[in-house]
């Protein structure tokens, strides 16, 4: 009897131990968990001002604004509060200007009672007005460094001000949130570019080639990718801006292309459009008397999906071959256009044509890696282009 009262205190004590296992967790509404990190070229905000008026300054460079989004939303301390209408999840977003991103984010703790962490930041937008004047490795010195942010965070470029990308959008809606969600179209699109997270990106400023970045546009609340930014491997600062096009094309020549659509005008000047269901690209590179070349071979199976000319038949073959015709061409016109751009206009090479010369002919790679970008924009580039039309969708009507 003696031992199994023994016998239970034992077992009781041991289920007490592990039930006090989690004392020290802590409430998710009692966090202030930052999910979007937007930073601008610094301008102090209004309330910035005030404060530093009646003391609350220190010394520093407005170098940088950063602008956190907070989850949950609480309304003590100080920030823009910002909620959908009606019901949904609440945020907030609270700026800081200075020269130092470490630091601006200890000094939200002066302004709220509970220290930001970056646990759960899934975004970072940067408007390329910084991005033009500090080098994109210094900005993410820190981030890159944290513990704390996961790798998997995601990063963007911003045409205007970084945290207008963070303004409140459909009711119950996260803008940082969203802009990940955006990231999932790409296998609608080939206008939306593969995801560059923190891990990516580091090994891109690594090796000082030149890269692109999906860039994002804000106005009364909504966010659009619009293209993409170029960061110039030499300097890692932004150079220029690539359209929606010019994104969709490297994403055919890279071959990262899963859906989307062609859209061309037949010879009545009436639209047709192309949707693709899969593709492939090659990529050649050939060295003959040391000089470099070229050729990128793109295959593609699709369908007619529109077609506004009532007068033609889709189900008829020699209409589809006239019509494969006016999408190759169409896909040409947008490769060379492209190809011109960031051959003559910026001289980089946005579309990892370095890879195959690096993978095909490493000798040669290893004479021209330090002026890549130089060497690329001489380089003579062809086209090979083949559609193959499997059918004209449901109805020819």
């Amino acid at each position: 009897m003696r031992r199994r009262r023994i016998l239970f205190l034992v077992v009781a004590a041991g289920l007490l131990v592990v039930q006090t296992g989690c004392w020290s967790s802590k409430e998710i509404e009692d966090l202030s968990m930052y999910v979007g990190l937007a930073l601008d070229a610094g301008r102090p905000a209004a309330l910035e001002q005030q404060l530093e008026k009646q003391g609350g300054s220190y010394p520093k460079r407005n170098l940088m604004t950063a602008t956190v989004q907070i989850v949950p939303m609480k309304t003590s301390g100080g920030g823009k509060q910002q909620a959908g209408e009606g019901k949904g999840p609440e945020f907030l977003n609270t700026s800081e200007t200075g020269d130092s991103l470490f630091e601006i984010m200890r000094q939200y703790s002066l302004r709220r009672q509970r220290a930001v962490i970056g646990h759960h930041l899934k975004v970072i937008v940067i408007s390329t007005e910084l991005v033009q004047k500090q080098n994109l490795d210094k900005l993410l010195e820190f981030v890159l460094r944290d513990n704390d942010i996961r790798p998997s965070c995601i990063v963007l470029l911003s045409q205007g001000l970084a945290r207008d990308t963070f303004e409140a959008g459909q009711s119950g809606e996260i803008p940082a949130f969203k802009l990940k969600d955006l990231l999932r179209g790409h296998f609608r699109t080939g206008k939306i570019l593969k995801e560059v997270n923190l891990t990516r990106l580091d090994s891109l400023l690594g090796s000082k080639r030149s890269f692109i970045l999906q860039e994002v546009v804000a106005g009364d609340g909504e966010t659009e990718f619009s293209g993409a930014g170029i960061i110039k491997g030499e300097t890692g600062r932004w150079i220029g801006s690539l359209d929606q096009t010019d994104v969709e094309s490297i994403s055919w020549i890279k071959g990262e292309v899963q859906g989307g659509a062609i859209k061309s005008y037949d010879w009545r000047n009436e639209p047709i459009t192309y949707e693709v269901e899969s593709m492939k690209s090659n990529i050649t590179s050939r060295v003959r008397d040391n000089r470099l070349s070229f050729h990128v071979k793109v295959e593609s199976e699709g369908r007619i999906i529109e077609n506004w000319d009532v007068l033609e038949n889709p189900s008829k073959p020699e209409y589809q071959e006239k019509v494969k015709k006016i999408f190759e061409k169409r896909l040409s016109q947008m490769l060379k256009t492209t190809l011109e751009k960031i051959q003559s206009k910026y001289k980089v090479d946005a579309a990892g044509f370095g890879d195959r010369v690096k993978i095909q002919h490493p000798k040669y790679w290893r004479k021209v890696e330090d002026h890549w970008d130089e060497v690329f924009s001489q380089t003579p580039v062809t086209f090979d282009i083949q559609f193959t039309i499997t059918d004209y969708g449901s109805s020819t009507k």
